[in-house]
């Protein structure tokens, strides 16, 4: 009898840390996805406007959804880039490429997209960005996309 009151009591107890319904936790949105949805390119002022140095950003974990199929799709983007004015603040930039994993999207219009988004947050004097994609069937893609700052 006291096993069984001791069970009851640990059941009330629990329940008190459990959502109601499964239902309810899945639409409540994490901090993470919210973090996500948020994401901006944020920039900050260049420390040293005026030197040509180069900035090599990889992010080993890109998800996107075919736009075909919606399999997943897989890569590694690397961005390299010479500052201008501003240069990209990290943990913003992790967030903005976050923001492609539920988008159906092609490899070619991704990056390309990447790119245009870049050079508006950021107007590097240079920049190229590269999606090395996972093998999928048998075949493997890159992109590689570039732009350069008109001299005045």
């Amino acid at each position: 009898m006291t096993k069984l009151l001791g069970h009851i009591y640990l059941e009330k107890f629990m329940s008190n840390f459990v959502p109601e319904t499964t239902s309810q936790l899945s639409q409540e949105m994490k901090y993470g996805e919210r973090n996500i949805a948020e994401g901006k390119l944020i920039t900050f002022p260049n420390p040293r406007v005026g030197r040509k140095y180069n900035i090599n950003i990889t992010l080993p974990e890109f998800t996107c959804k075919c736009p075909f199929s919606g399999y997943p799709d897989f890569a590694t983007i690397h961005i390299t880039y010479v500052p201008n004015e501003r240069v990209v603040e990290l943990k913003a930039i992790k967030l903005y490429i976050n923001s492609y994993r539920d988008r159906y999207i092609s490899h070619e219009e991704v990056i390309n997209q990447i790119l245009d988004d870049f050079v508006v947050a950021t107007d590097p004097l240079e920049v190229t960005i590269k999606g090395d994609f996972s093998p999928r069937g048998n075949v493997h893609t890159v992109i590689e996309v570039r732009h350069q700052k008109e001299s005045p």
